[in-house]
């Protein structure tokens, strides 16, 4: 079914090898069409298991990946260098290295000046402006690392350091990304709400029942950084894609 919440488009599947295939498919549409007009087209991606089946089926497209430059959204700080858990590294075994890419631009999480790591990958990202955000929703709300209530829907950067909330953290061990909370770490990159949202078209993937919770905030609370998904509603240009799990019971707040 589609609807609407506020200015969001949403569309809910049956599960989530269905969501992934339609995202997949307006995803490479929209760079398609954006092709026709430009020359090169900027993504930024989102590493997390919700992204899985959409990023399974996007590589099956027919893109001109060497006229696409490639982002990711958010890095751990302080992981050993080449650690299996780095957001890169996800990213890295299902698209950056699966499709000839003109540019895939990593967030490096094992620099010591982090304050010139948030300028070097700022300055890519006013280079490379934004076309189009392939993202998620935290089981918290969050928006790439930023958590409720340390989020900035007016943030003057675009890229930031942030301690990670605990629930973010555990978000991760539920995952099965770390083994324990202790392991996985407190800092990371974030690129800023701003800096996500800015992109000529969003499309948030959101399966599974572990976002029921989140996605009910999403659709029903009031517009504010206690819940930063709710700013999606804002948004003329974002589609929402959730399944069965993750929208059940609230479903009537979809228009």
């Amino acid at each position: 079914m589609n609807g609407t919440a506020g200015k969001l488009r949403i569309k809910v599947f049956k599960n989530r090898e269905e969501l992934g295939e339609d995202a997949a498919q307006m995803v490479a549409q929209q760079i398609n069409t954006l092709q026709e007009e430009q020359e090169m087209v900027n993504i930024i991606f989102a590493a997390a298991a919700s992204q899985n089946e959409f990023l399974a089926k996007l590589i099956t497209h027919n893109v001109d990946w060497t006229r696409v430059n490639a982002f990711h959204m958010d890095e751990y700080i302080g992981l050993p260098e080449g650690a299996p858990e780095h957001f890169s590294h996800f990213l890295g075994e299902r698209i950056f290295t699966k499709v000839p890419f003109a540019n895939v631009f990593r967030l490096n999480g094992n620099v010591d000046d982090t304050e010139a790591e948030c300028e070097r990958y700022s300055s890519l990202l006013r280079q490379y402006p934004t076309d189009i955000t392939c993202m998620g929703i935290g089981e918290n709300t969050h928006l790439a690392f930023n958590d409720p209530y340390e989020a900035d829907f007016n943030d003057n950067k675009l890229v930031k350091v942030v301690k990670l909330h605990v629930a973010s953290r555990q978000q991760q061990v539920n995952e099965g990304c770390f083994a324990t909370l202790s392991q996985v770490p407190e800092y990371a990159y974030t690129l800023t709400v701003p800096a996500l949202l800015k992109a000529k078209a969003v499309f948030c993937m959101v399966p599974g029942s572990s976002k029921l919770e989140a996605v009910q905030h999403t659709l029903v609370d009031d517009i504010s950084v206690r819940y930063p998904s709710t700013i999606l509603r804002t948004l003329q240009n974002a589609v929402l894609f959730l399944d069965e799990d993750s929208v059940k019971g609230v479903i009537e707040h979809v228009n």
